[in-house]
């Protein structure tokens, strides 16, 4: 079995990826395809032409709508934004799909407080806010192929961000710990994340150092630097 996975990318942001893709590979099972969705790389393909969003927060926000078309609208595919930790195997994500859904995804209702994020732009408040930030795409299902080159570069952020490209009886539900908003699920969810999402703010910032699960982030961190660099432990 093998599960094709994209993160990302933000070039503010490159230890967060380097951090997220290691945590994956390092608990899988199964083999990953681990891509990094560069911006440049995309624009040089001529796959990305939108003008610049000044209250787009990454590089990466409306790119990952363009991963079943970079799969040829063929099987399945994950998207995640750089800022997750992952602490559980991502094989178990292909369990008891459903081929009539379109996308999986943490179905959140979540508001963020803060007004800032965590580069310093203003928060924006949507329905089905982070809903996006991990999707397993049915890339072959007649609704993501909806997802054209063009209607990724001319779409709004709206129509992308909340699914309105497919019916939502297609948007299936992934178990919370998938996508654990640091923050704010240990509010009423006790049990153990799969994956933890930074989305307030990680601490590759400095200002992020005291978030929750900062400690095993930084472990995670400080393991890949010694791999990377044969340093030892």
């Amino acid at each position: 079995m093998k599960l094709n996975f994209f993160i990302g990318y933000d070039s503010k942001e490159d230890i967060a990826y380097r951090v997220c893709k290691y945590s994956l590979l390092k608990r899988t099972s199964i083999d990953l395809n681990v891509t990094s969705l560069k911006l440049d790389e995309l624009v040089a393909k001529n796959l990305y032409t939108r003008s610049i969003d000044p209250l787009a927060s990454t590089q990466f926000t409306y790119s990952r709508f363009l991963v079943p078309h970079l799969m040829n609208f063929n099987g399945w595919a994950v998207f995640c934004d750089c800022d997750f930790i992952f602490l559980s195997d991502a094989s178990y994500l292909l369990k008891q799909l459903d081929d009539t859904k379109a996308v999986y995804c943490v179905k959140h209702d979540y508001t963020p407080k803060e007004r800032h994020k965590m580069d310093g732009k203003k928060q924006t408040i949507y329905p089905r806010k982070n809903w996006s930030s991990l999707i397993l795409f049915n890339c072959s299902h007649s609704s993501t192929k909806n997802l054209t080159v063009e209607r990724v570069n001319t779409e709004t952020g709206a129509y992308l961000h909340q699914f309105k490209w497919c019916k939502d009886d297609e948007i299936g539900s992934l178990d919370e710990r998938w996508n654990w908003l640091e923050g704010w699920t240990s509010g009423h969810n006790k049990e153990k994340p799969y994956a933890v999402h930074y989305t307030r703010g990680g601490p590759w910032f400095s200002e992020w150092q005291d978030v929750e699960y900062a400690k095993e982030w930084l472990l995670e961190r400080d393991e890949y630097l010694s791999k990377k660099f044969n340093l030892s432990t």
